[in-house]
């Protein structure tokens, strides 16, 4: 007897497809609809991106500081702000992007109504992380540039490695955005004075415009916990090719499997955190509440 075809497997196909298909329409939609609301605020568009440059001019000229006789001079200088810099400015952007946008959209009216329907939720995240990359990417090459330009020439050693240990730095970075996002349902306004003192207290624990070893021993105990110095320690370290005293929280093989870690774990935590406070603002009917 010739075999029966089974006449069940296609309707499963097409569904399969079909809520593929629905979830990308979705994703798509909603980074388009970002893309357009960051075309219709034109001077914060210019004011941002101007702002980047006086902070450039700002920290590379107080960090030639540590280039004075010292074991920081000439390229280590370079590489340590530069790296440091990119490393923070995609901490900066995605606390914002991520976890501060939820709450602008939360007072827009618009958050309550994307929440209750049954659009994909995981799709509505990552096409705020699709805009963050590019955005941030650009500015990142052009901050690249300037603070060149001011500091001198720039290490570029290990490439597919620093690639490898900024991968994992981004996507650890992005759970921490989720996990603020999340945050950020619960304490509402405060999101912003939260958002504030963070990138502050990363910008000192995380040494990204200096050496860990400007840090006073208590401040460096702390450093020492935090898995984004890690990651901005291994990602300078590799690309400056790994010059005397880098890296200097730890050996980079240690640094590897802690960042490693970090950008496999902290989505996962970072999301279900979200998934989390988002249930619960459902619940209790505090979507829509300022």
């Amino acid at each position: 007897m010739q075999d029966q075809p089974n006449h069940y497997q296609l309707p499963i196909t097409n569904y399969q497809l079909t809520g593929f298909s629905a979830t990308w329409s979705a994703f798509w939609a909603m980074v388009k609809k970002e893309l357009i609301v960051l075309a219709r605020y034109p001077v914060q568009f210019v004011t941002s991106f101007v702002q980047v440059f006086i902070i450039i001019a700002v920290f590379s000229l107080a960090a030639t500081m540590f280039s004075m006789g010292g074991e920081g001079g000439g390229t280590n200088t370079s590489g340590v702000v530069t790296y440091g810099f990119v490393m923070f400015i995609f901490l900066s952007d995605t606390l914002w992007t991520i976890g501060v946008n939820v709450r602008h959209e939360q007072v827009q009216g618009t958050l309550e109504q994307l929440y209750l329907s049954p659009a994909n939720k995981f799709a509505s995240l990552v096409s705020r992380v699709t805009n963050l990359l590019l955005w941030t990417s650009a500015i990142s090459v052009v901050s690249m540039f300037g603070m060149t330009a001011i500091l001198g020439k720039l290490p570029f050693e290990n490439p597919w490695l620093g690639l490898f240990i900024f991968v994992m730095s981004l996507s650890g970075t992005f759970g921490v955005g989720f996990a603020f996002a999340a945050l950020t349902l619960r304490i509402k306004e405060t999101a912003q004075t939260v958002a504030n003192l963070l990138q502050f207290a990363f910008l000192i624990f995380c040494a990204n415009f200096f050496p860990f070893s400007a840090l006073p021993a208590p401040l460096l105990a702390i450093s020492k916990v935090i898995p984004l110095a890690y990651a901005v320690d291994a990602f300078r370290s590799t690309m400056m090719g790994y010059p005397a005293g880098f890296p200097e929280l730890a050996p980079i093989e240690v640094e590897i499997v802690i960042v490693t870690a970090f950008g496999l774990l902290m989505p996962v935590l970072g999301y279900w955190l979200y998934r989390k406070a988002e249930d619960q603002a459902r619940r209790s009917g505090s979507l829509a509440q300022f």
